[in-house]
């Protein structure tokens, strides 16, 4: 008998960057490199791991606008012909390196990983990752969670409680149109929350959601297990925290693995060292000096023009070393904690999925050795999914949840300053008339049906947190202001002439093959709550 469980899970979400009015988009770029870096390498493990009949789990929440993007033939054909370009740019530095007993095998390592993509993806996948994490799925390895439609930062759209509603719901209705089935938990966008969402999931027939450390920590009455077993909001809904310990192993810059001297650099990339003449061709966009995802350097401790060669032997020993010191740590941490616990605690170890193979380029091979020596190299715990966990029927404890976040300070700072609160009033105002608009309308078809389709889809677009949180940052804060105006000015003039009867069908066309998300996406979802039955109601019942 495990004398506790481990539950590691992958938040994959990119906001949706889709641009069909340039040939070549920058942030089209987020997406493809998370594809090649991140999610097919994380797949790749994965399917080792089951070949080798290692006994893992894992839960990977995969929002909305990721998975409709992944479903969409348009970046399918862009992705390919990236990787393609890749690939090419690849063998040219096989080729510009040979001879060089250092960055020889370097380069020769991007091209074989390079040309196992795109295997991958073209024979394995036939494009379509979904087939992967679908049979992965059935097969037991992972659980599937979702999250809210467009990462919209709920507790701050809860003026209009129908636009969370909306959120939600539309998410549960996607996933299961992908998946087949209901998804049992959610990824809250950013791990926020505030009081009276759980209640909304619990009408949605959604059962857990994860949160912050201090999520659970002070809630009230204050749990008497902490983190380490999941409490049960009035609601019934559970509510797993995150832990500390596991979190301050992988996340910090300081203190955590990703740090190692050993381990690869991120900032220095052949995209920035090598002539434009000759690195330019093969640049996203051509010409435009950003990452190639080639970088031939280990962090090392110097300054980034001094790095030292990357090592991938010594590399790989590290990743080694530190899946076995995870595993330890964890060992140890589940003994005491099931001594003073006197039950089997669980420890919730949620991440960043971009963070293993992107930022951190040995994490998917981290993941690998950890999951093998969990399986092979000890019994005191076993890895789990909080659906599986919350099966064994442990009596949780009564809790109300406290307000949190994951971002800095722990709440909803970060995504309310200076930079962004202009948004909101606009958000607000265009929720308002959403609501309006589907309870005036409840019977729509034809045309004035497809304009408030869209109508609602530019509001959730609208809503993304990643434009708040772009604006914070400093990153790209043009774009995503940019992305901000224009999905509210799409609103706002559909919502003119739905009012005038004058709705345009060739514009509404092009917004429909631009923005083209969550194909049977309900307008109704926005009907207000105080005129009608809510339809979280009826979706429960069904």
């Amino acid at each position: 008998m495990a004398q506790g469980f481990l539950a590691l899970i992958l938040h994959s979400h990119l906001p949706y960057v889709r641009h069909p009015e340039h040939e070549y988009s920058l942030e089209e770029k987020w997406l493809f490199e998370g594809l090649t870096e991140c999610y097919i390498p994380l797949l790749q493990t994965m399917e080792a791991m089951r070949r080798d009949k290692i006994d893992f789990r894992l839960t990977f929440s995969l929002s909305p606008t990721l998975l409709s993007m992944l479903e969409d033939p348009f970046l399918q054909e862009r992705y390919s012909r990236y990787l393609s370009r890749l690939q090419e740019l690849a063998r040219l530095e096989e080729e510009r390196t040979a001879g060089d007993p250092e960055f020889h095998p370097l380069a020769r390592m991007y091209r074989e990983r390079f040309d196992s993509v795109a295997r991958y993806y073209h024979e394995r996948c036939g494009r379509r990752l979904l087939n992967a994490y679908r049979s992965f799925m059935e097969d037991g390895y992972i659980e599937i969670i979702t999250c809210a439609s467009t990462h919209g930062y709920l507790p701050l759209l809860e003026p209009q409680l129908e636009s969370v509603y909306a959120q939600l719901a539309n998410a549960v209705q996607y996933h299961m149109e992908l998946f087949g089935r209901r998804p049992r938990g959610i990824w809250l966008p950013e791990c926020a929350y505030s009081y009276g969402i759980d209640e909304l999931l619990s009408e949605l027939g959604v059962h857990y959601f994860i949160t912050a450390t201090h999520g659970v920590l002070y809630a009230a009455p204050r749990p008497k297990y902490g983190v380490y077993s999941p409490i049960l909001a009035p609601s019934g809904v559970a509510v797993f925290g995150r832990d500390p310990e596991t979190s301050k192993q992988v996340w910090s810059s300081r203190e955590g693995y990703p740090g190692d001297y050993d381990y690869r650099e991120f900032y220095r990339d052949i995209g920035y060292d090598l002539p434009m003449e000759y690195i330019g061709p093969y640049l996203h966009p051509p010409g435009l000096r950003s990452d190639t995802g080639i970088k031939y350097y280990r962090i090392s401790g110097t300054s980034l023009e001094h790095k030292k060669p990357y090592q991938p032997e010594r590399a790989r020993e590290k990743a080694a070393i530190h899946a076995g010191n995870f595993m330890f740590n964890r060992e140890q941490q589940i003994k005491y904690l099931r001594e003073l616990m006197g039950r089997p605690p669980i420890i919730v170890s949620p991440y960043d999925a971009e963070l293993f193979g992107h930022w951190w380029f040995e994490g998917p091979q981290w993941l690998d050795f950890l999951c093998r020596k969990i399986a092979c190299d000890q019994d005191c715990f076993k890895m789990i999914t909080p659906a599986e966990y919350l099966d064994l029927g442990y009596p949780l404890q009564v809790s109300q949840p406290n307000a949190s976040s994951w971002g800095d300070k722990g709440y909803h700072e970060f995504w309310l300053n200076g930079s962004n609160d202009w948004l909101y009033r606009h958000l607000h105002r265009a929720a308002e008339e959403m609501i309006a608009l589907a309870t005036e309308n409840p019977d729509a078809e034809g045309l004035l049906e497809k304009a408030l389709a869209q109508a609602a889809r530019e509001l959730l677009l609208a809503q993304s947190s990643d434009w708040a949180f772009i604006m914070t940052s400093g990153t790209m804060d043009e774009y995503a202001r940019g992305r901000a105006y224009s999905h509210l000015a799409r609103f706002f003039n559909l919502s003119r002439q739905i009012r005038d009867g004058s709705i345009d069908e060739k514009w509404l066309k092009q917004l429909q093959e631009t923005d083209n998300l969550f194909a049977n996406l309900d307008y109704r979802l926005y009907q207000s709550m105080e005129s009608t039955v809510p339809r979280s109601v009826e979706m429960a019942a069904r």
